[in-house]
């Protein structure tokens, strides 16, 4: 099995919790889904072996936990976009309608919020944030689930 195993399945879950329309809004509760995901990551490692999970370890595989994660939901909000993306459309039209808003900032906001360009800014977005808060959670994971130490 691969070393970075754990990680991935980390960020398969931080991915697919963060994509979930309904489930993502617990990732507003301090990235919720991301800090787990992490945390997920230094339990599998610790179930691979004997010994303590060594701190790096669990950084590098909360690091790549938060890539994955990142990309997974991209690629999760643009097949939610390319499936119901009209109503989105709609709703934020009918959100910009609102007079006091310059046409010059409607149109802007309209651009970004297209199909890909969204996706794109939420990649951009969810990137650092979701690699920071993975490297936390495997933080925390280390905290609850890494091993004693052999005594000699």
């Amino acid at each position: 099995m691969s070393k970075h195993q754990p990680a991935l399945l980390g960020g398969l879950f931080i991915g697919v919790m963060s994509s979930l329309p309904v489930v993502s809004g617990f990732n507003l509760c301090c990235c919720l889904w991301v800090l787990c995901g992490g945390a997920l990551v230094v339990y599998l490692q610790q179930q691979r072996t004997p010994e303590p999970v060594e701190t790096g370890d669990a950084v590098i595989g909360g690091l790549i936990a938060g890539v994955v994660g990142a990309v997974l939901a991209s690629v999760g909000m643009l097949l939610l976009l390319s499936a119901g993306g009209d109503m989105m459309q709609e709703s934020m039209r009918m959100a910009l309608d609102n007079p006091e808003v310059p046409p010059e900032v409607r149109d802007m906001i309209e651009r970004f919020t297209q199909g890909r360009n969204l996706a794109l800014l939420s990649f951009v977005f969810n990137l650092p944030v979701f690699s920071v808060f993975s490297i936390i959670g495997a933080l925390i994971g280390l905290a609850i689930f890494r091993k004693k130490a052999p005594t000699a």
